[in-house]
């Protein structure tokens, strides 16, 4: 067995296509605000991305650059600034902040109709509630790819590695949503093996490179790489996507899988949010 590919880099090309053609019928052009504080280079990059992405769609953009020692009252005044900016629909956090800036803190200063991210403590309430508005961008790009490539989740047993509050978490309770049987596994699971061995969809959420190997995959099972690691200049996924396509019947690959489907959810949320206050 040969694992077919779920080719997140295509379906997110579609996804773009669509928001570009909707945008071009728009009477005022989305915005999107992004903020990085600091100077991480990986946060520099994707945030690059995210800009390019978006001026292939037709959204307008703008980058607000802070230093590492920016206190968490100046960062908080300028998201309260762009609350109030007519321009901008939506407000991107990159992450991670510095350790002395709180995060829930940042998250809930974002205006709720401008929280594109998702994380804004009462639309994650709304996910915990299935009653799904804006949900993080990852998670719901994770859900499209399954999607789009007809993928069963009612009914299967989904086993989640990694636990983090942007990713693991709202995962889990987007599949929840949809009638999966979830599991998480994280640092302190006992018999991991025997937890993901068991799972109809398998996913690597922890951001440790080659953490999930042949011998921890079903027969058959569809394996979505969430990890993104630098190793030695090349990006590497939490899958060993050598060894786990040969058990496989579906994977994503690592760079070309969630990478760009949660780019084109980012841009979706932005629209939405645009439409929302038309």
């Amino acid at each position: 067995m040969t694992a077919q590919i779920l080719d997140g880099k295509k379906a997110a090309e579609e996804i773009r296509a669509s928001l570009k053609k909707e945008i071009s019928c728009m009477p005022k052009k989305p915005g999107l605000a992004a903020i990085i504080v600091g100077d991480n280079p990986a946060s520099k990059l994707y945030v690059g991305i995210k800009r390019k992405t978006c001026d292939e769609v037709g959204i307008y953009s703008e980058l607000h650059e802070l230093p590492e020692a920016t206190s968490e009252e100046d960062l908080l005044k300028l998201i309260r600034k762009l609350n109030g900016d007519e321009k901008i629909n939506g407000i991107l956090i990159q992450l991670p902040l510095p350790k002395h800036i709180n995060e829930e803190n940042i998250f809930s200063e974002i205006a709720l109709e401008k929280d594109v991210d998702g994380f804004h403590a009462v639309n994650m309430g709304r996910l915990m509630r299935a009653e799904e508005r804006v949900v993080p961008c990852t998670p719901k790009g994770v859900i499209r790819l399954l999607e789009k490539y007809n993928i069963e989740i009612k009914g299967k047993n989904v086993v989640i590695v990694g636990r983090s509050k942007i990713v693991g978490r709202p995962l889990a309770l987007m599949l929840l949503n949809r009638d999966a049987t979830v599991t998480i596994c994280h640092t302190k699971t006992q018999n991991c093996s025997e937890k993901t061995r068991m799972a109809d969809i398998l996913i690597g959420a922890a951001g440790c490179p080659k953490l999930i190997r042949a011998d921890m995959v079903k027969d058959g099972a569809v394996v979505v790489d969430i990890g993104t690691t630098k190793v030695e200049n090349k990006l590497v996924g939490d899958v060993d996507f050598d060894s786990v396509k040969g058990k496989a019947s579906w994977i994503t690959p690592v760079p070309g899988g969630i990478g760009p489907m949660t780019v084109a959810m980012l841009l979706e949320n932005t629209v939405q949010a645009a439409k929302r206050e038309k």
